[in-house]
């Protein structure tokens, strides 16, 4: 079992890290290089929601690092404050990716639907997941293992179906950067690098996820 831990608990949590130094790396070296236009990440958003003839969305400043995020239930856009004002090269990837989710809602993007869908019972899987732990991982209750390999089961549809509903945002994002002209050709290494890093946070929470549930698995096969 300490093999399957390994592979299987151990290297997500090593790709999850390092997943977490490249965003921070990217974001950090972007986040200080201004786009030539100096237009707002709270303006490029607008732009973007305007084009696609969106008036209905608020677009909000928030605290917090990279806490940005669109609420399909609101219908509101949030940035954090650095992206919401900043200029940066970042601070546009960033702003327009989450316009991108706007977009995804506005036109029905049926994986966004999927996933709004699922957050109900995801969310109430991640709350029962710390009791899981405890009696399952700790005290053995085979009963506990069989609901943790359920809950992440859930967990990692749910992770599966956010990737290409996020993919799908940056390559909006991108497009709608370069077809407004709110970067430069030789502005969008720095707008793809932030992005692409943001990314692998995805890619590495579905791999914790399935890694999670493997191991679960592997465990009550073994009993």
């Amino acid at each position: 079992m300490n093999l399957y831990f390994i592979l299987l608990i151990g290297l997500p949590m090593i790709l999850g890290m390092w997943a977490q130094m490249r965003v921070s790396s990217a974001y950090g070296k972007y986040s200080r290089i201004p786009s030539r236009s100096g237009i707002s990440g709270r303006e490029a958003a607008a732009y973007v929601l305007r084009r696609f003839g969106i008036s209905d969305v608020s677009i909000v400043p928030i605290k917090g690092l990279l806490s940005d995020h669109y609420n399909p239930a609101s219908k509101q856009l949030a940035l954090s404050e650095k992206n919401y004002y900043g200029t940066s090269l970042a601070a546009l990837g960033v702003a327009t990716h989450e316009a991108g989710h706007a977009i995804q809602h506005a036109v029905g993007y049926k994986a966004l639907n999927f996933r709004m869908a699922l957050v109900p019972i995801t969310s109430f899987a991640s709350q029962m997941l710390p009791f899981v732990i405890m009696g399952g991982f700790l005290f053995g209750i085979m009963g506990l293992i069989k609901l943790g390999i359920l809950i992440y089961l859930i967990l990692t549809v749910f992770q599966l179906v956010t990737l290409p509903v996020e993919f799908d945002a940056s390559a909006r994002a991108k497009r709608e950067l370069a077809g407004l002209g709110i970067i430069t050709q030789d502005e969008m290494p720095g707008v793809v690098s932030t992005l692409n890093a943001a990314a692998w946070t995805y890619v590495a929470a579905f791999v914790a996820s399935l890694g999670n549930l493997l191991y679960l698995l592997a465990i009550a096969r073994d009993d």
